[in-house]
């Protein structure tokens, strides 16, 4: 059973309100927000019980408006970068908004993290819907995008649908920094984690992948529980300040959830296992979150919190050599099922 309270709305500087809803399955609890469909808490308990906030986030509308960290938002059009801001489909070169180095990333200047969606109840969770239109960012085509956020006992799933009425990369995914330490926890180097994954995508120095490569003996090679302190170890993430890699599942059946991989927290006890249909997940160490105003005007710092971010691999329109396909045609529906389970380490 989950408890669905709607909160007192915030005041959107560039007018109306920002609605506020909170979701409570027992073992959950989460506070999203119509503004970039932000999960802005999610608490759940310790090895002694104790709830705590495990995610990043901010105590009003302006200080999510002045960050660029996208804490707790969906990342949109297409989560991560595209080089240059270009792509081409069926002859015709679209150029986006360039906000990241050479690359458009996460949509542009003005993605779907700083949108207002529109919010409706579910008896599990809760429903946003936003309609992008035709020339958003640079991006082709009137696209009408569906995100449920439903609790269910200790796991929280992600569905998000997308159609587009002209051919479109899509790629969306859900953008929280988390630190299963809770709020009192100002780093993330003792976390463990442990990647499934078999495969990684090598970079330039824009984040552009270059080629796929096999992890195991590599400086990406989490498939064994490794703490979060080799990001500033390993020569190969000194570039990067430490994880900002996407990893490379083996899809045989979109339908399907694979497990990613997880994070423990020694210290709480909390454990997260994701499991998803997308092809990539980017593991990010927020490696340069520092400056960012925070939850009572705390400002956080690099390496705070991680991010696993399932999406389609960065720059997949411009490389269909790589594994899943970036664009969606008129007539197709995009979709993306993430579940998260939030449980206590073994």
């Amino acid at each position: 059973m989950v408890k669905v309270t709607q909160l007192q709305p915030w005041q959107d500087p560039r007018g109306g309100e920002i609605q506020r809803v909170q979701l409570d399955s027992g073992a959950i609890t989460m506070e999203v927000l119509s503004l970039g469909g932000i999960i802005r808490t999610l608490t759940t308990a310790d090895k002694h019980g104790q709830h705590d906030n495990i995610v990043l986030g901010c105590d009003s509308i302006e200080d999510y408006l002045k960050q660029s960290a996208h804490l707790g938002a969906i990342a949109g059009r297409y989560a991560n970068r595209i080089a240059n801001g270009q792509f081409t489909v069926n002859g015709e070169q679209y150029q986006l908004s360039v906000n990241n180095a050479t690359n458009c990333l996460h949509g542009g200047e003005q993605g779907f993290n700083l949108k207002q969606w529109q919010m409706n109840l579910l008896d599990d969770g809760v429903r946003l819907t936003l309609s992008s239109p035709d020339g958003d960012m640079g991006f082709p085509g009137n696209c009408n995008v569906t995100l449920d956020y439903r609790l269910d006992g200790d796991s929280l799933t992600v569905d998000i649908k997308a159609t587009t009425d002209k051919t479109c990369p899509l790629s969306l995914t859900q953008h929280s920094y988390f630190n299963l330490g809770g709020q009192q926890c100002h780093s993330n180097t003792e976390h463990l984690v442990q990647v499934e994954a078999k495969q990684y995508l090598t970079m330039n120095d824009v984040g552009i992948p270059q080629q796929m490569l096999n992890v195991a003996g590599t400086d990406l090679d989490m498939q064994q529980a490794t703490p979060m302190a080799v990001q500033t170890q390993r020569t190969v993430l000194a570039a990067t300040n430490g994880f900002d890699h996407c990893y490379v599942l083996e899809q045989s059946d979109t339908n399907q959830l694979q497990r990613f991989g997880s994070i423990v927290e020694p210290n709480s006890g909390r454990s997260l296992t994701l499991y998803t249909n997308q092809v990539g997940v980017q593991l990010y160490g927020a490696n340069f979150l520092s400056g960012t105003v925070g939850y009572q005007q705390q400002v956080y710092n690099d390496h705070q919190a991680i991010c696993i971010e399932p999406q389609l691999v960065p720059d997949s329109p411009n490389q269909p050599h790589l594994p899943g396909n970036g664009f969606t045609q008129p007539g197709e529906t995009y979709h993306h099922v993430s579940r998260y389970q939030f449980g206590l380490a073994d």
